[in-house]
């Protein structure tokens, strides 16, 4: 544990932390304190002014990075019929309906992602319980409740990301790899910040983007000045 922290002490003395960077310089100094071993992914957090607790101001949904996150997304389609033959034909890594829904109640989760159409949602609610708690729950406002399956995978495996505002205002996105190249990453960066701009709620009072921060996986957090774009 000390070599770990001794390597993030080391990090630290690489940010000024009473600074926020552009977003530019965010980026290249996420990478440059990031001391993993692995290629790690780069999340950007956001501290919004909002109240979680009032139902207007729950933000929630879902966009396409346009460079993708750099992992792929294993899809299930709960679907039948005609539905069903589309989502194996659009790529769906697992299609089915009841088979699948009993083999979650016994443990399996080797998928990211849920898609459903409208008319199985009566049986897949019935895995609230064990989706909800991780974060699995198909839903519409993030498109994944739909009877465009083809549309739904196409974006997931394009690299669709969701966010959805937690109970302290936060919420935490991932943009992509420390590998990939610092202009996608900002590319990633300003959709996810602009499509969270439009998603301010009316009732929202005050500062609305309170804190915005990007960080690797174990690496410390870089401050952007949100007015640098």
């Amino acid at each position: 544990m000390a070599k770990k922290s001794k390597k993030y002490a080391e990090a630290l003395q690489l940010i000024d932390r009473t600074k926020a960077y552009s977003v530019t310089e965010a980026v290249e100094l996420a990478k440059k304190t990031n001391f993993a071993k692995f290629d790690a992914t780069v999340e950007v957090a956001f501290r919004l002014g909002v109240d979680p607790k009032k139902a207007d101001q729950q933000i929630r949904g879902a966009v396409v990075l346009p460079n993708g996150t750099g992992k792929t997304q294993r899809v299930l389609v709960f679907a039948k019929g005609e539905k069903l033959k589309e989502a194996e034909a659009a790529g769906a890594d697992f299609a089915g309906d009841t088979d699948y829904i009993n083999k979650i109640q016994q443990g399996w989760f080797d998928f990211d992602v849920i898609v459903a159409t409208p008319d199985m949602m009566g049986e897949v609610g019935k895995l609230g319980r064990v989706l909800g708690p991780k974060g699995l729950m198909p839903n519409p406002k993030t498109g994944t409740v739909t009877f465009d399956v083809t549309k739904a995978i196409n974006e997931i495996k394009a690299g669709k990301v969701e966010y959805r505002v937690d109970k302290a205002g936060n919420i935490h996105v991932p943009i992509g790899k420390v590998s990939f190249e610092d202009s996608k990453l900002v590319e990633n960066f300003t959709t996810i910040f602009e499509t969270l701009q439009k998603a301010k709620p009316a009732a929202a009072k005050g500062t609305y983007m309170k804190n915005v921060a990007i960080t690797t996986t174990m690496g410390p957090g870089v401050k952007v000045d949100p007015s640098s774009f």
